[in-house]
């Protein structure tokens, strides 16, 4: 008698499919979470994401300086070190 892959696989698949649903069925979507925060706290979301937003923009102005600097092409390392 041989082991029943295809039953077992059928079963997995099912098991998984089964997890999947209850998980997308049960688990809010950030927005909802959000709604559902008290207002001191979207206060605080509101104030990270800013501040998260203003770091990204200064970390891409100083990706496009860089990549318009005509030195760029050599690593920082590679400049000989100042004589003391």
């Amino acid at each position: 008698m041989s082991f029943p892959w295809f039953r077992l696989t059928l079963v997995a698949g099912g098991l998984m499919s089964m997890g999947y649903l209850i998980m997308h069925a049960t688990v809010p979507t950030p927005e909802q979470t959000y709604a559902a925060l008290a207002p001191d706290l979207r206060r605080k979301v509101d104030a990270n994401r800013a501040a998260r937003l203003a770091q990204e923009r200064v970390m891409k102005q100083q990706i496009d300086a860089q990549i318009s600097n005509s030195e760029a092409e050599k690593p920082i390392w590679s400049d000989p070190q100042k004589q003391r």
